[in-house]
């Protein structure tokens, strides 16, 4: 039910683990910061943000990583190059934790790599992303080639098949320009882009067609699906009915074939962080049921959160 037969990659950025058979790591959350709205924003964007705000949201997420065994990263949103060098600086300079460069275009996060390289960062940072939609990938793809960049984000889609088998033509759409330039990247690992909450379910399918197919960690942003509906839902149960929602979506999505979901806003790590991790436990047990196998990651979920249930599990595994 869970085991897949393909062998599994399993990446490696700034010292966290994901990919791998499901159940082996846990799913790591990415959660955004400096996006449009974020209120560590004083006002308008160019005139700077709350450093104290954002520290205590990079400060939070690494509290509950480090409680729940869920891995945190943070994606790293700017508009512009200088943007990028300020909000890297920030995020290098007061959290250990991995990060990836987000943006809307190719030139301001082709400013950001090449940043991230000029300061020694590679290691620790992912390219979000490749997308079947850029105008001009070839000419994204050897930039960032050259710039050295290690961990590259795909983000697979067919606007013409929507249903999951489409995330795997957008995949190898993105894996033959990626080849027709000649460019290697130490990691690769696709997001298969999510529509709304409910279809959210078709990822999880792709995910798993994708693992199959080359073995690739895989991802993608149940936030999106469940922001759709933030007004919505508010409006019908208030902020904690849409926030059940969303934790739910997300914890549902780390379940089902998911290495790493974007999660949404950093202030949403004290919810979301903990429900991935319920997921988390509750998936390898199920693997454990298959496999009589556990976890391998040492801070798994299930090690940190229940510990007593593990040492029976240990005895039934004989």
């Amino acid at each position: 039910m869970f085991q897949i037969s393909t062998e599994q990659k399993v990446c490696e950025v700034g010292g966290v683990k994901f990919g791998g058979q499901p159940g082996q790591y846990p799913c790591v959350c990415v959660s955004s910061i400096f996006q449009k709205g974020d209120k560590v924003f004083k006002g308008k964007r160019k005139e700077g943000f709350d450093e104290k705000r954002a520290e205590e949201l990079l400060k939070t997420q690494e509290r509950f990583t480090e409680e729940t065994g869920v891995p945190g990263m943070a994606d790293i949103v700017a508009n512009t190059g200088s943007e990028f060098k300020s909000f890297i600086d920030f995020v290098t300079s007061t959290s250990t934790m991995p990060f990836c460069i987000d943006a809307w275009v190719m030139k301001p996060k082709l400013e950001g790599a090449a940043y991230c390289a000029e300061k020694g960062l590679l290691d620790r940072m992912f390219y979000n992303s490749l997308t079947i939609w850029e105008a001009d990938l070839e000419t994204e793809i050897r930039e960032i080639s050259q710039i050295g960049v290690k961990h590259v984000l795909l983000v697979a889609f067919d606007q013409e098949d929507q249903m999951p088998s489409g995330r795997i033509t957008g995949t190898q759409k993105l894996l033959d320009a990626i080849e027709k330039v000649g460019a290697e990247f130490e990691s690769i690992f696709v997001d298969t882009s999510v529509m709304n909450g409910p279809a959210t379910a078709f990822c999880g399918i792709a995910n798993r067609m994708i693992k199959e197919k080359w073995g690739f960690p895989t991802a993608s942003a149940p936030s999106n699906g469940s922001y759709m509906d933030l007004k919505r839902f508010k409006d019908m149960w208030g902020f904690r009915g849409w926030s059940a929602t969303d934790a739910a979506l997300q914890s549902l999505s780390a379940f089902l074939f998911h290495d790493m979901i974007f999660s949404g806003p950093m202030a949403g790590a004290s919810r979301i962080l903990p429900a991935v991790a319920e997921a988390e436990a509750f998936l390898a047990t199920a693997v454990f049921a298959e496999t009589k196998q556990l976890p391998k990651d040492p801070n798994h979920p299930l090690f940190k959160l229940f510990p007593d249930f593990v040492e029976q599990l240990k005895s039934l595994a004989g």
